[in-house]
Order: C-alpha cells, then sequence, then structure tokens
C-alpha cells in the first residue's frame, strides 16, 4: 500500500503493526481540510493493506490532536458556507474508522480535543499518557457536538456523564477518564510507548481472523447507533456553523478574548 499521498500524517511500519502519526505538531495537530480529507480515507486504505494487521493512532509532538483547526473554521465563517465540512467526509471519518476490521489503538501522547477526541474514543482501544486530558468542547466554539462525540460518549460512560461533559466543554485528565472508562489506560508519558507496544504485539500474535471479526461484531450495536443519529447531529452542527454565537467564538479565539454568547 502506498501511503506517499498523505501529508498530514506520517506512516511508519513496525513489522505488521502501522503507525499512523497525526503530523501538524505546530498546531497540536488542529485539523484542517486537508488532515480532515485524510482523516476520511485512511482506514480504505488500511483495510486493503495486506502487511497491516493492527493499527497505533497517535500525534506527533505535545498533543494527539487539537480539534478543529480555527483558521479552517475561521474560512469558512466569512465565506458564510459549510461546504468547507460537507457532511459527507464528516461521517466517512467516523464510519471508516468503525469499517475497518483491523484493530485500531490509540495511543493518546496528549490532549484530544473536539475532533480528537471523537476520533481517539471511536479507536478499539485507548491507552493514554497520564499528563493528557480529553473533551468535546463544541459548544464553547458555538457548535452542536453533532460530529460523532454525541454518539460514543453516552456509550462508554452513561448518559448522564455524557451530557454534563458535552454540554459543558470540561476536560477530564487521563486518569480519571480512565477511571470512568472513557479510555482504557492512563500510565506515565515514559511508559506509554512500552504500554502500547505490548498491546499491539499482542494483538498481532493473536488469531487475527477471530479478533478481527470479534471487533466486527461488537462494532454492530455502535453502527447501527451512529446511523441512527450521525445525520440529524451533523446537520445541527452545520447548522451553528453559521449561527452568530459560533462567528463570536472564533472572533474572539482570533482576538484572544473570552467570548461574548447572546444565544443567536
Amino acid at each position: 500500500m502506498d501511503y506517499t499521498a498523505y501529508e498530514h500524517m506520517e506512516i511508519a511500519r513496525d513489522g505488521r503493526v502501522l503507525r499512523v502519526t497525526l503530523n501538524r505538531p505546530d498546531v497540536l495537530n488542529a485539523v484542517n481540510a486537508r488532515l480532515h480529507y485524510e482523516l476520511a480515507h485512511i482506514w480504505d486504505d488500511v483495510m486493503y493493506d495486506d502487511d497491516t494487521d493492527v493499527v497505533v493512532l497517535t500525534g506527533a509532538g505535545r498533543a494527539f490532536s487539537a480539534g478543529g483547526d480555527y483558521p479552517w473554521l475561521l474560512e469558512g465563517l466569512e465565506t458564510r458556507t459549510v461546504g468547507s465540512l460537507s457532511s459527507y467526509e464528516a461521517k466517512r471519518v467516523v464510519f471508516n474508522l468503525l469499517d475497518c476490521e483491523k484493530p485500531v489503538i490509540c495511543r493518546m501522547n496528549g490532549d484530544a480535543i473536539g475532533l480528537g477526541a471523537t476520533v481517539a474514543l471511536y479507536c478499539d482501544m485507548i491507552i493514554a499518557a497520564d499528563h493528557a486530558r480529553i473533551g468535546d468542547p463544541h459548544v464553547r466554539a458555538g457548535l452542536v457536538a453533532g460530529d460523532g462525540g454525541a454518539v460514543i460518549w453516552p456509550q462508554l460512560i452513561g448518559f448522564a456523564r455524557a451530557k454534563q461533559y458535552l454540554m459543558t466543554g470540561d476536560l477530564i485528565e487521563a486518569p480519571e477518564a480512565a477511571r470512568m472508562g472513557l479510555i482504557n489506560q492512563a500510565v506515565p508519558e515514559a511508559e506509554l510507548d512500552a504500554a502500547v507496544d505490548k498491546l499491539a504485539h499482542k494483538l498481532v500474535n493473536g488469531a487475527t481472523k477471530a479478533i478481527r471479526w470479534t471487533k466486527v461484531s461488537a462494532n454492530i450495536a455502535l453502527k447501527q447507533l451512529a446511523h441512527a443519529a450521525f445525520d440529524a447531529g451533523i446537520s445541527y452542527e452545520l447548522t451553528t456553523q453559521l449561527g452568530e454565537d459560533h462567528a463570536e467564538a472564533v472572533r474572539s479565539f482570533v482576538e484572544k478574548r473570552k467570548p461574548r454568547f447572546t444565544g443567536a
């Protein structure tokens, strides 16, 4: 499989383990239009990669991913269009990850925020450095958490707790996220690689078809939920992308001040 066309992902191989690194470290691996496109397509390529049995997904530098890139959001705001975040591509980011039969381990090397948190939580297992934080602060940007967070969070930690974090946008320290079952494990940063490698090689050395199809079976109910809710969620998010509260959130970020939301 040829991965050279990926601009914002670094692809490396360790035997039959493929390491996919989100590679925009200067902006904490924030997702721009190109990386969004690549997140929607990488899992198709992985699925057809005969040399790969397990994937480790991580981020370059200090963060896993800071979520949507504000210059990209500003571009959509200035043009007053939602074309920069097509509903089809947003769906493919989630559904291609769910459809990929090969186990995907998230190596959460740092903060996973917004879309970064969504991508992390749709991985099959998440091992985080204990200094990392995870959260979905779409509402702080005046947006609905419609790109998959409203589906996956309640399945992991229950509706009441999920709604608390989705409606406040509060971040969770990795050890607390592990305690509540949002992620699998939080380990000291110095132990992160060893923990991820141990799990990856355990899966590689296991019964490949049994492991893959166990993932497929476990994902059936989750995919049904996602199909039932995703279109509405992303439509709400795209609607709020055109709202005044979102415009105020973007302006306040650029001007380095607190937003003044009006409910518009």
